[in-house]
């Protein structure tokens, strides 16, 4: 009823204990790059975007607002010199109303 020791046993155990610590250290080893690789995936993810947004996106973006707002600026100019017309219009309509149906 002893504990018999097989030197063939133990050598197969010996060799299966260093295999899979081996095999225990290559996955650490990757589930840490793999970590490391995921990270930087999610910053490029995060930080290419928004670089390409600064160097060609805003730009054009600042140029149209400025163009936008040339135009609107154009816009009410061009309002007011209507509005000036029309009361120089009226003026003459009053000066002159045999002409204009006698308003």
């Amino acid at each position: 009823m002893g504990i018999e020791y097989d030197a063939d046993k133990l050598d197969d155990i010996l060799r299966l204990t260093r295999e899979n610590n081996r095999m225990l250290h290559a996955m650490r080893r990757n589930a840490f790059i793999g970590g490391i690789v995921r990270f930087a995936v999610w910053i490029a993810l995060i930080i290419i975007p928004l670089w390409l947004y600064m160097q060609y996106v805003a730009p054009v973006m600042q140029s149209t607002m400025a163009a936008m707002q040339q135009i609107q600026g154009t816009g009410s100019a061009t309002q007011e010199q209507f509005s000036n017309m029309q009361a120089a219009f009226d003026k003459i309509r009053t000066q002159f109303p045999q002409y204009f149906g006698g308003q």
